[in-house]
């Protein structure tokens, strides 16, 4: 005789199963602190009906978490905004390569890992200039048009940089490196420490606003907090923005430095499927939109056009020679970098 009881439960231990198997869900590690990406979550969980379950942390608290989780983690998605750290969590063996020709035809080569034969571990999903701000009152923009320059002792004294070790640095000067070599890049370290106004400190926004306020007369900065400033509505900020200059250095040699924010499937992730369409949603024009119009970064996808009068403004009409160093080989410079950093002095 068949226990009733006994089939129901099974029954509801079956449907039960087959929900927990058909939950949409998506488990991301961010590095991206911006709250106008917000809506660029939304917007994928209203397309797909996958939620997304998010965890915020720095880049380097992301890859420690990642390598303390193993093979625990629930990870499914990580992101990250600097290269140099998207190929040290690379060659950790942090990331799952995937395989996906939308990707592969949206994302230029030298913003994405080399691809094997098990696929591509990151891909990068927009850019960000490193840039010069300069006194207009003080300092000539022809004398701070390359980063060579800044290591001139034309320029002594008037220096303002944070942190040699911050990310968007060791990625600066990863590039420098590729570009001059070893033994030059060192010297113009150096050269950088011998012309600080003052010892490293702050963001770089606070670099920016030394510069109008007098304490330094140059300074480097990402292009995005500068498009920040240019679309307040501050009068401070207005004040700020019309006593400083941009350059978009080495425009007649390699190009200006940019860095990228830029994602991986997590090594271990439960819904892997979910993570590449996640991934590919980044690369659509819409999402590629957010990029540029929320946190004024340039997209990385092929032929998308943005309308964001702040960049356009920031660019002298959008267009700038960027360099074309693969970011793989900026990031694979940081150990020499660093080394390079505590034999000069640079804090």
């Amino acid at each position: 005789m068949i226990n009733k009881t006994t089939t129901i439960a099974a029954v509801l231990l079956t449907l039960a199963a087959g929900a927990s198997a058909q939950e949409q869900v998506l488990n991301l590690y961010s590095a991206r602190h911006y709250s106008t990406d917000e809506a660029l979550y939304a917007n994928f969980t209203k397309a797909t009906g996958i939620r997304i379950n998010r965890v915020d942390a720095d880049d380097a608290g992301i890859l420690a978490r990642l390598k303390a989780e193993g093979t625990a983690s629930p990870a499914d998605v990580i992101l990250l905004v600097d290269a140099a750290r998207l190929v040290k969590g690379e060659q950790d063996g942090l990331f799952k390569p995937v395989k996906s020709k939308v990707l592969d035809d949206a994302i230029p080569a030298q913003y994405r890992s080399k691809s094997t034969a098990e696929g591509t571990s990151w891909f990068g999903f927009s850019t960000r200039a490193r840039v010069v701000v300069y006194d207009k009152q003080k300092v000539q923009s022809a004398d701070v048009d390359t980063y060579e320059e800044l290591a001139d002792p034309k320029n002594k004294g008037k220096l303002c940089i944070r942190s040699g070790s911050h990310p968007y640095n060791l990625s600066l000067f990863g590039a420098v490196t590729e570009h001059l070599g070893e033994q030059k890049a060192e010297a113009w370290l150096k050269g950088l420490v011998a012309n600080m106004a003052r010892a490293p400190k702050g963001g770089d926004t606070d670099q920016i606003k030394a510069v109008g306020a007098g304490e330094c007369q140059v300074a480097v900065s990402n292009s995005y907090y500068i498009a920040r400033l240019l679309r307040s509505d501050k009068a401070e900020d207005k004040a700020l923005m019309e006593r400083v200059g941009i350059v978009f250095p080495n425009q007649s040699s390699w190009g200006t430095h940019v860095n990228i924010a830029g994602g991986a499937v997590a090594k271990n992730a439960k819904h892997e499927a979910n993570a590449v369409k996640f991934l590919e949603y980044l690369a659509s024009p819409e999402a590629q939109n957010y990029f540029a119009n929320g946190n004024n970064e340039w997209p990385t996808a092929k032929g998308v056009k943005v309308n964001n009068a702040a960049l356009q403004a920031l660019s002298g009409g959008g267009d700038f020679k960027a360099e074309t160093v693969p970011l793989a080989a900026v990031g694979a410079n940081q150990v020499k970098v660093q080394q390079m950093l505590d034999r000069v002095g640079f804090k």
